[in-house]
């Protein structure tokens, strides 16, 4: 029977073993492992006494000599594909492998295992296809004695540049008079929208919220003389400064309106600057004339001192007095523009290719994308194939500013445009190209381009990144060389352990002082101006202002599930939130904050950073009282310091807080655990009255201390941010 068992025993430790050795050149992809044959070609000791078991070692022997004959086979082939190595350099890449380092390199695995063990990588974790960082790649072959050099992307040299540009100046001969482009600049308030409505006879100022333009508007005018002008409607507020930029660059005259009683303000003067800077002459249009305490006199001096010179002071400016709201010498205004506009001699080439600038896009439910342009150059017409930043549109309908279509749209004139893929950005420079193939060519290389730069960006903050964090280690390392490997991870442990326990609270914390916001407008235009208002924001060590998402168009579900998933806000701009969406929120505990006006969009916002800010706390004075004597008393087996305190000031309240002064320190702060008049105890101790009081601590007093007593109250901070209004 123990014979028996003894047989049993010796078979299972023989197959054990087999199995072991193709388990482990299976393991280890043969390409790392050198297989050691069992003992086939003589029989094992024991098949000699035992020939029944002879049978079984023969398989077990025969299935290993074909593992080994196919691993064979499968290194001669690996061994064919290794790039032959010329004067010790290695090409190298970002996200190499082990295994195609290792054929670069014209070296085996067990070499790049052998260099790695001079870095922080852990070799257990690796295999052949692990992917290595792009330091420990370099570090692998400067170990080896070779030279690295980084492979180069040839696609960047081969694609060729699809891009529409502009075409060459026209000749002087095909051109023709087009209206003149005017932007109406100006200080909030000042009369702007009241003086288009009044010259295109319209109610737009009385809908209007809050009596100013919200978003950039362009209109064509049609004056008794049979005269066109183009008028752009910008907003006049120093928040909007990009917007106006952007109609100046597209403007050939500026009317800058001028409050008779206000003069010259903050956004007048950026006014003028952006006119300045585009080139464009000015007309001045002194507003509210028919108010009495209107001087328009002080307004063409104070604008001196800002090299506007009006014509009556030999300078080149012409000055209107207008009233607006009554009507008053709008056409001395407008004759004044056309003059203007003949001198500058306005023509353009109606003929060829389009081209134009996008004032204005925005999402329409029924249209679509659709955008407000300024045509430049050429007629535009319904099947015109446009590209606009990385967009294009096949023209399917056009509309004037009253919403009536139209079949043609001639240079210096505003026209609605449907038929956009997607919504482009107001300022984006249109251009019309042969064919729909031709327009997805122009977006290919737009995008190819935007990416190729956001890529190199990326790279550069990576590398930074990556040199920031091997200086880091390498610090860490070298406090750490003395150290064996375990010794070392140990370390590693206890350093970060208290990090895994922190993150929680951390992160409640954080969420606490960050402000998340979901801005959502009418326009893009409108959208522009609030992004660019919140990118002054520099109060991130008071409250983070995290602007997760912004966009046109109406409250979505989207934007409640994105407000829920970061505790933020949805700000909306002359958009509307449905009952489903505002039930949605108020379930989800969502604020929704819809504004007509922006200053009190912006106003809101403030009020929410506010509200995330943690409380201060502030000391209230409520009595002052002077030490003028000290002595101790005897409580049970301890003597305690009592002081002879005079009330200078207020009244001292037991309840309250106190702290004691010594040559001007606060050297404590606590409550009083005795105070008495007359041995008396009392609560409350009034200017002039004499006490002796004790401290809820063991500390002696010296004569000329000051006792004040005070009250803590907490007051709501409010942010530093200063938006400019």
């Amino acid at each position: 029977m123990n014979r028996g068992l003894i047989l049993k025993f010796e078979n299972l430790v023989q197959l054990r073993g087999a199995c072991r050795q193709l388990r482990t050149l299976s393991y280890r992809k043969v390409s790392r492992a050198q297989w050691k044959p069992v003992q086939s070609s003589a029989h094992p000791v024991w098949s000699a006494l035992y020939p029944q078991f002879w049978q079984k070692d023969k398989l077990i022997s025969i299935a290993l000599s074909q593992h080994r004959h196919l691993a064979t086979k499968e290194e001669a082939k690996r061994k064919k594909k290794k790039i032959p190595l010329t004067k010790g350099e290695v090409e190298i890449r970002q996200k190499m492998t082990i295994e195609e380092l290792a054929r670069a390199m014209g070296k085996d695995i067990d070499h790049i295992y052998e260099a790695l063990l001079y870095t922080d990588i852990d070799l257990d974790s690796l295999e052949p296809a692990s992917i290595l960082n792009e330091d420990h790649i370099k570090l692998i072959v400067k170990k080896s004695g070779m030279k690295y050099k980084s492979a180069k992307l040839k696609e960047e040299k081969e694609r060729e540049n699809t891009d529409a540009v502009k075409r060459p100046p026209a000749d002087p001969a095909v051109l023709t008079p087009r209206p003149p482009v005017v932007t109406i600049l100006g200080h909030v308030d000042h009369g702007k929208t009241t003086l288009l409505d009044s010259l295109r006879k319209t109610q737009v100022a009385s809908m209007e919220a809050g009596g100013i333009t919200q978003h950039i508007g362009a209109f064509l005018v049609h004056l008794p003389s049979g005269e066109k002008i183009t008028f752009l409607d910008t907003p006049g507020h120093a928040a909007f400064s990009a917007m106006r930029a952007r109609g100046t660059h597209v403007t050939d005259i500026v009317i800058l309106v001028v409050a008779a009683e206000d003069g010259v303000m903050q956004q007048t003067v950026e006014s003028i600057q952006h006119a300045k800077n585009a080139g464009v002459p000015l007309i001045l249009a002194i507003n509210k004339c028919d108010k009495p305490e209107a001087d328009p006199e002080r307004v063409k001096k104070e604008l001196l001192a800002h090299d506007v010179v009006c014509e009556e002071f030999g300078g080149d400016v012409q000055a209107v007095n207008i009233s607006a709201l009554k009507g008053e010498n709008l056409m001395v205004l407008a004759e004044a523009t056309v003059a203007l506009a003949e001198m500058l001699e306005l023509k353009a080439d109606a003929t060829g290719l389009v081209e134009g600038t996008v004032i204005e896009s925005r999402k329409d439910k029924g249209k679509g994308p659709v955008t407000t342009a300024i045509i430049q150059r050429g007629t535009l017409r319904k099947g015109c194939i446009l590209v606009a930043g990385k967009t294009w549109a096949k023209v399917r309908f056009m509309f004037d500013e009253n919403g009536k279509a139209v079949d043609a749209a001639s240079p210096g004139i505003p026209v609605e445009i449907m038929g956009w893929k997607e919504v482009p950005s107001a300022g984006d420079e249109i251009l019309e190209v042969e064919s729909e193939q031709r327009a997805h060519e122009v977006v290919a290389w737009r995008t190819y381009v935007e990416q190729q730069e956001r890529m190199k960006k990326d790279v550069e903050v990576i590398e930074a990144k990556q040199k920031e964090h091997r200086m880091e280690y390498e610090k860490k390392q070298q406090k750490l060389a003395h150290l064996t490997w375990r010794q070392r991870k140990a370390e590693l442990y206890k350093a970060n352990k208290h990090l895994m326990f922190s993150k929680p609270k951390e992160r409640t914390e954080m969420d606490k002082n960050v402000l998340s916001v979901i801005v959502k407008g009418d326009v893009d235009g409108s959208v522009e101006a609030i992004l660019n208002i919140l990118d002054s924001y520099d109060a991130d060590d008071e409250c983070k202002l995290d602007i997760i998402h912004f966009g046109m168009g109406d409250i979505s579900e989207t934007d409640i599930s994105l407000a829920e998933a970061f505790n933020g806000v949805v700000f909306g701009f002359s958009v509307k939130a449905n009952e489903s969406i505002k039930q949605l929120a108020a379930k989800k505990g969502i604020k929704i904050k819809l504004h007509n006006v922006i200053y009190k969009l912006i106003e809101d916002l403030k009020n929410e950073l506010n509200s995330r800010l943690p409380p201060s706390v502030v000391e209230n004075t409520i009595g002052e009282a002077s030490v003028l004597n000290v002595f101790s008393v005897t409580v049970g087996k301890n003597k305690v310091p009592v002081a002879g305190c005079r009330v200078q000031k207020g009244l001292l309240d037991k309840k309250m807080k106190f702290k004691l002064i010594r040559n001007r320190d606060v050297i404590w702060k606590g409550s009083l655990s005795s105070l008495k008049h007359h041995k008396d105890d009392v609560q409350v101790i009034k200017t002039g009255m004499d006490c002796g009081l004790s401290l809820d601590k063991y500390i002696e007093f010296n004569i000329g201390d000051e006792i004040i007593c005070y009250e803590e109250k907490e007051v709501q901070q409010t942010t530093s941010w200063d938006p400019g209004f």
